[in-house]
């Protein structure tokens, strides 16, 4: 049996307009593409065949932020570089890095940020399998 181990991400955001400005520069930096949105939502799908992952985001006026963190894999630590580059040009504010994490697994680098509804995210890549230790 085939299956995946992920299917899509459903974010809340404030204001679904500030959020489609973010993520439309934001995620096809990280291969996303086919930015699609309606009145109060928006999504951008992953390369692939049909039935691809996807990000997508709900606006919900009263959506507060809390301390869960959506991480994007990069493939190398200068695309985290360039991720960092986008994300403060987009309006996101950086929470730290790029750096590296060693206290996460041997060679992980990366950089967390907030989008404009301060829903945090990291952009990460590592050298090893292992998580930590």
């Amino acid at each position: 049996m085939s299956t995946r181990l992920f299917d899509h991400i459903d974010l809340r955001v404030k204001n679904r307009k500030n959020a489609q400005r973010f993520y439309a520069q934001v995620l096809p930096a990280l291969g996303f593409h086919v930015d699609k949105s309606g009145d109060r939502w928006g999504l951008f799908e992953a390369p692939g065949e049909r039935g691809v992952d996807f990000f997508g985001f709900t606006e919900d006026a009263g959506h507060v932020p809390n301390e869960n963190r959506i991480a994007f894999w990069a493939e190398s630590r200068a695309a985290v570089d360039k991720i960092a580059e986008v994300v403060e040009r987009a309006g996101g504010k950086n929470i730290e890095g790029p750096e590296l994490c060693a206290a996460y697994s041997p060679g992980y680098y990366a950089v967390f940020f907030e989008d404009p509804d301060g829903n945090k995210l990291e952009v990460c890549c590592r050298d090893s399998a292992t998580v930590a230790e």
